[in-house]
């Protein structure tokens, strides 16, 4: 079966892929634009970005419930640790591990990092993703930065990237970011939960379309792509 993304709003994903439910940056339970609940989905590994609360709110509580291994820098998964989760694969930028599921290599993000009650959420990151059916690379919460090109070089299926602007890149950088990459298609994340990062995707996917090789999906929280 391939792979299959659901978009659970803000930066929030859940993946199934070879037979593994993997979660990204689970903000569900005070999330305006989120589908469900952190009591409503399953996984066994849960990937954390950094330590924002709109990344990190209910990673805890899903990866005690669900006894789920938690990925992230190794600052994110000492603090959850102390929050009751049991299992960690810490990581810093430019590592990779393998697990059952395939490669997770923690790339770099422009960002900032603090946990929930102001401790040190250590660097922010990204996920280049390798798995049996392709490669998604989700810059997560990042600015533009040149070194995009290096991680596109390894040739990328499906991008996520952030169009919200003012908290991460905006639409316009988010097109470079397309151009630097070169995945063959593209989803924008992390925008339209609150006011300030209200955006027109529909009017990003035309200029992606227009001026790249890449094709925009536009999709609706709660919505499925495979890869």
């Amino acid at each position: 079966m391939p792979t299959t993304m659901r978009w659970l709003g803000h930066g929030s994903w859940s993946l199934e892929t070879g037979g593994h439910k993997v979660l990204l940056d689970p903000f569900l339970d005070d999330s305006p634009s989120a589908p469900c609940k952190a009591a409503d989905v399953e996984a066994e590994f849960v990937l954390v970005s950094h330590g924002h609360f709109d990344h990190v709110a209910d990673a805890a509580s899903i990866a005690t419930r669900c006894d789920a291994t938690v990925v992230s820098n190794f600052e994110v998964c000492e603090w959850l640790q102390k929050k009751g989760v049991k299992s960690a694969q810490p990581m810093n930028l430019g590592g990779g591990i393998d697990l059952p599921f395939g490669r997770v290599q923690l790339t770099l993000a422009h960002h900032s990092s603090v946990m929930p009650d102001g401790a040190y959420g250590g660097n922010p990151g990204g996920f280049l993703l390798t798995l049996d059916d392709g490669k998604i690379y989700f810059a997560c919460d990042t600015a533009l930065f040149y070194d995009m090109k290096l991680i596109g070089a390894a040739g990328i299926d499906l991008a996520v990237l952030p169009i919200g602007d003012r908290f991460t890149m905006g639409p316009a950088d988010a097109v470079e970011a397309v151009k630097l990459i070169g995945p063959k298609r593209v989803l924008p994340a992390h925008y339209n939960t609150w006011p300030p990062i209200e955006q027109d995707a529909q009017a990003w996917a035309a200029r992606v379309k227009a001026e790249t090789k890449a094709e925009p999906l536009v999709i609706e929280p709660g919505a499925t792509v495979t890869l």
